[in-house]
Parts: C-alpha cells; sequence; structure tokens
C-alpha cells in the first residue's frame, strides 16, 4: 500500500480518523493525504446569505484550509504526502480525489444518525458505497460519542 486518502472534516471526531489513518501508514509503510471538503451547510445564518457567493465559498476555503494545515503538522513528515481542500458534494469529492491521487485506501470517519442522515445517508456510508477502493471507516468510542 503506498498512499491513504485520510478525509476529515470539522468535527470533533477528526483528530481520531487522522490518528487512525497516520497509524495504519505506519504500519504498512504508507504515505498519508489528507482531504477536507468543503460543502455549504444547509443551516446557514441569514446573515450569511447576504455575502457575495464567492466570498461566502472563499471564507469557507480559508477557515478548512487552516485547520488542515495545523492538522498536517502532526503528521510524521516521511509519511505525509499532501493536503486538499475541495469544494464539493463530500462522498463524491472524496472518491474522485483517491481515484485521481490514486489512493489505495479511504479512511473516513462514520457520523451519527441525524434527521438528514437517516433521509439521505451519511458520507461514510456513500463512500463505502461508491468507491472504487477499500474504506476504513473510525468510530468513536462511547465516550467521544456524549
Amino acid at each position: 500500500m503506498k498512499s491513504i486518502l485520510v478525509a476529515v472534516d470539522a468535527s470533533l471526531r477528526a483528530p481520531l480518523v487522522l490518528a487512525a489513518g497516520v497509524d495504519l501508514a505506519k504500519r504498512v509503510d504508507s504515505k498519508v493525504r489528507l482531504l477536507r471538503v468543503v460543502g455549504l451547510p444547509p443551516d446557514l445564518p441569514s446573515s450569511a446569505w447576504a455575502m457575495p457567493p464567492n466570498l461566502l465559498v472563499d471564507d469557507f476555503l480559508l477557515t478548512a484550509k487552516r485547520e488542515l494545515e495545523e492538522m498536517a503538522r502532526t503528521i510524521p513528515h516521511e509519511l505525509f504526502e499532501g493536503s486538499d481542500v475541495k469544494v464539493g458534494v463530500a462522498w463524491d469529492t472524496i472518491c474522485t480525489e483517491a481515484r485521481a491521487h490514486d489512493c489505495d485506501m479511504i479512511v473516513i470517519g462514520s457520523h451519527g444518525y441525524g434527521l438528514l442522515d437517516r433521509l439521505v445517508g451519511t458520507t461514510a456510508a456513500k463512500v463505502v458505497n461508491h468507491a472504487d477502493r477499500s474504506v476504513l471507516v473510525v468510530r468513536s468510542t462511547k465516550d467521544e460519542q456524549h
């Protein structure tokens, strides 16, 4: 295995997902590529809609890039292959980026089952169903779920 795509989000679970990806990379002598996908959340405050669309997306991208850079600094240099922040539908972008970078595996966090997840399915479930490579879904411990 030469490359592992670790897809993280802004959740509290993200460091756990990254740690699992780094641990796996160490065990199989692989590299880690970080990915963060930015999409517009459905529950944006009304003030956000007053911003020009390009500024709104730029603001989300800037925040995501800063957060991803912080996470990247925790990866041992010899394991780090690179990082990307993309705008798109999370599950589709994750699958597309894994193919584009010829990653052997995708590591992603599981998510809770809120109302929206029950209606349209979780990102993790969609990645598992649509990826053309293996996917490791990292679950939180019981303590981390509360």
